[in-house]
């Protein structure tokens, strides 16, 4: 009797080890898993679901999102805030005028509830994709609703009309809106990241009155500097509040380095290897392999000796497909003769230590019959070749 219970707890035993080294192996597989991502911004959705009811607008999203899945994608940035507004449920911002055609006017649904449900169904990751800054992208605020927090500032230095309306980033009122409006999003929904654009700092103006108060108690500090600084807080700030409710956060900043520093004001060098700013960079790196001024190969180099600490996601220019890429110069023909070059850049990009997936730039061009050439559909049939 004692031989069949030891018989029995070993047989047991066995069962717990095979099955422990199983879901570690299932665990390793699932951490080591490359993430493809496809953006998804509010052209596409003012495209496909302005006009359209809550039934008709529901169903095509959770097409979208087959679509992308079965291309072989994982994940999906979608834009949630683009004019400091939203496409769900908000105390904070006004709906969208993207799908109503008017802001603070609800389409009827809770848009990212139903993208996020959407890609719960399809095991997809969600990224909420914000423009921190941006209230208006040409100098007409007309049409700014009063429930946009935005509305109360106009006419003082918290907003600035100029080609465009903006937050000050060097106001605190500017990234107190910023900051509350991610909790809201990370609080309320079971999203996998928030992640900003590569717009920072609007122009060079913006905060010179700030500037000058603050030197005068700190007149060693240069003005990148404060501008810098200005930005890492936000960041920081918005780093902590993601991380509070256990979602990442990252950013996408300009693929061209030098821009960072002289246009945007994104200290991306700190960024990649400092902890407490970012999880992931996602360097827009919109470039083919003949570019002239900035080759595809020696800006991924650039963007793998400055990530030392976190994720690197490159973002490649799909939309430059089959055209002219002038600033190109010299290689400026090569997306119309060669439809393989995002193949190519996938391959490329895996060899980055710090590698953990690259994303498309953008939904429209892979799945709007409208834009669908010959090099655009050969193009995806070279890069499905590697995406087995």
């Amino acid at each position: 009797m004692k031989r069949k219970y030891i018989l029995l707890i070993l047989l047991l035993g066995c069962f717990f080890l095979i099955f422990s080294l199983f879901d570690e192996e299932r665990e390793i597989k699932k951490k080591t898993t490359e993430e493809r991502g496809m953006f998804i911004s509010y052209i596409e959705l003012s495209n496909y679901l302005s006009g359209k009811s809550s039934e008709d607008g529901k169903r095509i999203i959770y097409s979208m999102v087959s679509n992308v899945d079965e291309l072989g994608f994982n994940s999906i940035l979608l834009q949630v805030r683009t004019f400091s507004d939203a496409i769900y449920p908000s105390l904070i911002f006004p709906w969208s005028k993207t799908i109503s055609g008017k802001e603070g006017v609800s389409c009827g649904y809770d848009i990212l509830g139903t993208f996020l449900n959407a890609c719960k169904r399809k095991n997809l990751k969600l990224y909420a994709w914000i423009n921190p800054y941006r209230i208006r992208g040409d100098s007409d605020t007309s049409d700014i609703s009063n429930s946009n927090p935005a509305f109360q500032y106009l006419g003082t230095d918290v907003v600035e009309v100029n080609d465009g309306v903006f937050y000050n980033p060097a106001r605190e009122e500017s990234r107190k809106i910023i900051v509350d409006g991610v909790e809201e999003v990370v609080k309320n929904y079971d999203i996998d990241g928030v992640i900003f654009d590569d717009y920072f700092y609007p122009n060079t103006e913006i905060d010179l009155e700030e500037y000058e108060k603050y030197q005068q108690e700190h007149p060693k500090v240069s003005l990148d500097t404060f501008r810098f600084n200005q930005v890492n807080d936000l960041i920081r700030r918005v780093y902590d509040v993601c991380h509070k409710y256990d979602t990442l956060f990252g950013v996408s900043p300009d693929g061209n380095i030098e821009n960072n520093y002289q246009k945007h004001y994104a200290d991306v060098k700190k960024w990649g290897s400092e902890e407490g700013y970012v999880d992931f960079l996602m360097p827009q790196i919109y470039y083919g392999f003949r570019n002239e001024a900035k080759a595809f190969v020696s800006v991924l180099d650039e963007w793998e000796s400055l990530a030392k600490k976190v994720s690197l996601l490159p973002v490649l220019a799909f939309y430059k497909v089959g055209t002219v890429d002038t600033f190109a110069k010299s290689g400026s023909e090569e997306w119309i003769f060669n439809d393989d070059i995002i193949m190519r850049e996938v391959i490329l990009t895996r060899n980055l230590k710090q590698y953990q997936g690259f994303s498309l730039f953008r939904y429209d061009y892979l799945f709007n019959e409208e834009l669908e050439t010959s090099t655009t559909v050969n193009e995806v049939k070279n890069m499905k070749k590697v995406l087995k």
